[in-house]
């Protein structure tokens, strides 16, 4: 349960976590295939290999 909500907190910074208005639900927008998708589920990864941290900040440097 514990790796659950580590895992639910990293998705949360992450660039690729994306509201999805139709179900109103956050949702990864990753396309994994059919053996990264039973990885993530089992468990058996440490960490997402496509996790990027989202720095909004970091796009509004880009504006000025």
């Amino acid at each position: 349960m514990e790796q659950k909500k580590k895992l639910a907190g990293t998705c949360e910074t992450c660039v690729f976590y994306d509201y999805d208005e139709d179900y109103d639900t956050y949702e990864c927008s990753v396309n994994l295939d059919q053996d990264e998708l039973a990885r993530f589920l089992s468990g058996s990864t440490n960490a997402c290999p496509y996790y990027r941290f989202y720095d909004e900040y970091k796009s509004v440097q880009k504006q000025i």
